[in-house]
């Protein structure tokens, strides 16, 4: 039926506007309305009459309508007044908020407080509680810390934007880097000045675990263009605990932290591990830029 040969009736209209009616329905009221002003008069008059929400849209057309009002009579005729410039304060405010968007989920919500709570905790264990082990424990934790902060950044489960964020320009791959560098930014210099903190007990270097987080955290966006990012976090999250804590608990030998201070030795130290850890930063970078396009829409998982 043409839009043209019909008009929407009094119920119509209140029912699109209080949002009943259904989205097929609605669809079609809302082409009709581009080509008949008598319908959005209705429709308006409905929104209008709807208890909150009508209020405060009318008051803000109100508001809009005095200020143009205002504006053409303080302004003559002919004449454009440039618009002031912005506060700097808002600018700065502006930038800030826009910053914070795009850093994600994971900066913005429970990962940061987790993040220090790791942080604190190992020194809370070494200089509270005098566990020798309170590094190799840091080192164990610290390379799966920047992929959970992935797998809270990005997704459909993670992010209540995301279907938004996906769709608009600077979505897919551009938006999952953007959201890990800001991820690495906090995680990397944190959790490494904290175990230059803790005493050493016999554990590899504070900074051992930069390339192995770097890598598994490259390893999990790559993984993530095949089974999503929680899939992908979990495989590589998870992998890496079982590959240090299991042999550590399994030990006979000893206490299991010094068993877990001779499984990261062979894991994390050396030029050998740093040298493989490294490799498989690069493979996984490289796989990143070759399915770049499948970052578009990540599978769900």
């Amino acid at each position: 039926m043409r839009n043209d040969q019909w008009h929407a009736s009094d119920d119509l209209a209140a029912r699109y506007a209080d949002g009943t009616l259904p989205e097929a329905d609605a669809w079609s009221l809302e082409s009709h309305l581009e080509r008949c002003g008598e319908c959005a008069v209705r429709v308006s008059g409905a929104v209008r009459r709807l208890p909150a929400p009508g209020v405060a849209l009318a008051e803000v057309r109100e508001a809009v309508l005095k200020d143009v009002r205002d504006t053409r009579e303080t302004v003559p005729e002919g004449v454009r007044q440039p618009a002031p410039p912005a506060p700097r304060a808002r600018l700065w405010s502006s930038f800030l908020a826009r910053a914070l968007w795009a850093a994600g989920p994971a900066v913005r919500g429970a990962w940061l407080p987790a993040v220090l709570l790791v942080a604190l905790g190992a020194l809370g264990l070494a200089y509270g509680a005098d566990v020798e082990g309170a590094r190799p424990l840091l080192l164990a934790l610290a390379p799966v810390v920047p992929v959970a902060g992935v797998a809270l950044s990005y997704g459909q489960y993670a992010d209540p934007l995301h279907e938004i964020a996906a769709a608009t320009r600077s979505g897919g791959l551009r938006l999952v880097l953007t959201r890990t560098a800001a991820v690495l930014a906090v995680s990397l210099p944190l959790l490494t000045v904290t175990g230059l903190l803790l005493p050493a007990s016999g554990a590899p270097g504070a900074a051992a675990w930069l390339l192995p987080g770097l890598a598994l955290t490259l390893a999990s966006l790559a993984l993530a263009g095949f089974v999503g990012c929680r899939a992908a976090t979990a495989v590589t999250g998870g992998g890496w605990l079982c590959a240090v804590l299991v042999p550590a608990l399994a030990t006979t030998r000893g206490p299991a932290l010094a068993g877990l201070a001779e499984q990261l030795d062979r894991c994390l130290d050396g030029p050998l591990a740093q040298g493989g850890w490294a490799a498989a930063a690069v493979l996984s970078a490289a796989l990143l830029a070759a399915r770049r396009s499948a970052y578009d829409h990540l599978p769900a998982r």
